[in-house]
């Protein structure tokens, strides 16, 4: 899989931002990780963001990338120097991997230099190459030069173009490389191209993409020289490169769970490139209109996919973890069964043989009172269990030193210690009481275990929430211009724009009022300008010009006093910054020439909704939806729905009667219920 960029790739990419986003000013520069920033570039009615990776890649992004919390040191120090500059130049250092982004012009200039081979670095200067800050420093050695903080950066070490080899010279390379190495990959070190354009290039020439060096070079050398001169042509063509971009995506067997289903194709992506290399024709491509949009796509669905991953092996973790605390209480469980199984099983073992218990008992206790030793006690209950004793037999081992004595009992033949200081029936209770013991030390293991369930289940929830908030890399949405005011689509879909605050007021009049639109304010403190968009010219109709009155008013002090008033409207020309002789105008203050048009009084009444861009084959089904309606239509569905509300609320009267206890109740009692009623049905 293709991971970084090539001389053609940076060559081809330059061209696109060059053309696209110079004279746009820094928004503001975040961080992604260590190597990889975001600057985020406007202009009016314009945003994009320039994504930059060290050592790996650069080309803008329609892609929201999740950003750190904290912004780095290197970032802060971008952010101080670069913001609000404007791109002014974008160029590549001779046919290095070396891009150089300079931001303001002359004096107050800063450069960017991004290093997209080796380990890679992002490096800012200031308008004479003298390093403010970098990624990773650098110390010198004989082949190299220091850098780092108040060092110039040699950009006069760039590479030159270099011109064409000659024959003689391709013949020399290629006669000095052992024999069955690939062509291309001899050629590679010594041009700029990249393998994959020479590759490309032989195939153009007529010759395998693959072909090898072998004895006779001098015969297909001329060939690979024509090759070459390809290539060149495709180099030229990236310095104002206005073409396509692809994606080459591999195809991969998906093994199959079942014999009889057949195994699925999976397409991956692998390489991207700015033109359709002849050996990629036969693969499965995907065609961009731009080569920066193809890498923004390439890179952030393997950035996607590599998070994806990340947050399934967090998810499993969490779960293992919430399954390793099941399972230690579940065992914790079992174990006391089982305990109390084995106790009870003993404590019986011993009741239902109590005359064997008791006589061995008393056989032992009587040696030791006659102070018997204890190995010759041992020797008596052999020479015993060999006569067929069947006391002795039942005695399996003398536990003397723990005072007990360990009996095989019948009918279960189990091992079962006994205690020499307590009797049969003491022995039996004693196990009985373990049980009991073990049972009840069950019982609070079990609250106990829900409790910790609940909080390890608690915990990994919490765990499982934050891998979900882990940013997932997604399409940005598309933000249009009037967003950044409040707005809102009239039920005659006509776009109404008002000011947030003063100055927004200010704005929305001076750059986007035009002809046929209309005015709309209200005489009351902190009252907002509102817009009415009417490209058209055509007349505004009444309901748009009073939902606009209403959004007046409701973002004025009326709103907190409880006021009910008229907002007014009038036309774009008469709306004036210039003020009377002598008199001033503060800012979103405006003078209105002419007659105001009064509204009726506006209902304090705000909502919101959620907008949904209709897919092309679902139009059909909303056409009509917002068009102008005649006092006619509109008196039509009112008295549509009124007679709908009528015959509900009838139903509702039926039900009601039904049942004896709203007889008891008087008419505003009634009247209540039924509001209450009718609401409930409705939501």
């Amino acid at each position: 899989m293709k991971t970084r960029f090539t001389t053609v790739d940076i060559r081809a990419v330059i061209a696109e931002i060059s053309a696209n986003y110079l004279g746009m000013r820094v928004n503001n520069v975040y961080d992604i990780d260590t190597k990889t920033y975001l600057i985020r570039l406007q202009k009016p009615d314009c945003k994009a963001i320039l994504l930059i990776e060290s050592g790996t890649r650069i080309h803008s992004t329609d892609f929201e990338w999740p950003k750190n919390m904290m912004p780095s040191g290197f970032a802060m120090k971008c952010r101080k120097h670069l913001k609000s500059r404007r791109l002014t130049q974008v160029k590549q250092l001779g046919i290095d991997r070396i891009v150089d982004i300079q931001f303001g012009s002359d004096e107050a200039a800063y450069h960017l230099i991004i290093e997209l081979y080796d380990r890679g670095n992002v490096i800012l200067t200031d308008y004479e190459y003298t390093i403010l800050n970098l990624l990773r420093f650098r110390t010198a050695d004989a082949e190299d030069v220091k850098i780092a903080v108040r060092e110039r950066y040699p950009v006069e070490n760039a590479r030159p173009p270099e011109p064409l080899f000659s024959l003689d010279r391709l013949t020399e390379i290629l006669s000095k490389a052992p024999n069955g190495d690939q062509v291309k990959r001899v050629l590679n070190p010594h041009l700029p191209y990249g393998a994959t354009l020479i590759e490309h290039s032989l195939i153009e020439a007529g010759l395998p993409g693959s072909v090898k060096v072998d004895g006779q070079v001098d015969a297909v050398a001329p060939k690979i020289l024509e090759a070459l001169q390809i290539a060149e042509t495709y180099m030229e063509k990236t310095e104002h490169f206005s073409g396509k971009g692809y994606i080459i995506q591999k195809s991969e067997k998906k093994p199959s769970l079942t014999p009889d289903k057949p195994s699925e194709e999976l397409l991956t992506y692998d390489e991207f490139h700015p033109f359709l290399f002849a050996q990629h024709r036969k693969s499965p491509y995907l065609e961009f209109d731009t080569f920066d949009k193809a890498v923004d796509e390439f890179y952030s669905k393997m950035e996607s996919q590599r998070i994806d991953m990340k947050a399934l092996q967090q998810e499993k973790h969490a779960m293992k973890k919430l399954e390793n605390v099941k399972r230690d209480h579940e065992q914790r469980l079992e174990a006391l069964h089982q305990t109390q199984e084995v106790d009870r099983i003993k404590g019986e073992l011993v009741e239902m043989n109590m005359p064997v218990v008791e006589r061995a008992l008393q056989v032992v206790r009587s040696a030791l009172a006659n102070q018997v030793d204890w190995t010759e006690i041992g020797i008596i209950v052999k020479e015993a269990q060999a006569a067929g004793d069947p006391v002795a037999c039942a005695i399996k081992e003398l536990k003397l030193q723990t005072n007990h004595i360990t009996m095989l009992l019948k009918n279960k033949p189990t091992l079962v210690d006994v205690d020499l200081g307590l009797s049969a029936y003491a022995n039996a209770k004693k196990y009985y009481d373990f049980k009991r013991s073990a049972e009840k030390k069950e019982h609070k293991t079990m609250e106990a275990a829900g409790k910790a369930m609940k909080s390890a289940e608690k915990k990994t929830q919490q765990t499982l929430k934050e891998v979900q908030t882990v940013t997932t890399i997604q399409k940005a949405r598309k933000v249009y211009w009037f967003e950044k005011f409040l707005w809102f689509i009239s039920s005659e879909n006509y776009l109404i724009i008002a000011g947030r605050d003063q100055q927004q007021n200010e704005m929305i009049v001076k750059r986007y009022l035009r002809a046929g639109d209309i005015y709309i304010h209200a005489d009351l403190h902190g009252a907002t300008s509102c817009v009415i968009k009417n490209p058209s010219g055509v007349p505004v109709p009444p309901r748009t010009l009073t939902e606009a009155g209403t959004m007046s008013v409701c973002y004025s002090a009326a709103w907190d006093a409880k006021i009910i008033t008229s907002a007014w409207w009038v036309h774009h020309h008469q709306v004036s910054k210039t003020a009377p002789t002598g008199e001033y105008l503060t800012t979103g203050s405006f003078m209105i020439r002419g007659k105001k048009n009064f509204l009726p009084p506006s209902y304090l009444i705000m909502g919101f909704g959620f907008l949904f861009k209709v897919d092309e084959q679902s139009l059909f089904r909303h056409r009509g939806e917002r068009k102008v309606k005649t006092i006619e239509e509109d008196m039509q569905d009112v008295a549509s729905r009124a007679a709908e509300l009528l015959v509900e609320e009838e139903e509702l009267i039926d039900v009601l009667n039904c049942d004896s206890s709203f007889h008891s109740m008087n008419y505003n009692q009634f009247c209540y219920v039924l509001r209450i009623a009718l609401l409930q049905q409705h939501t």
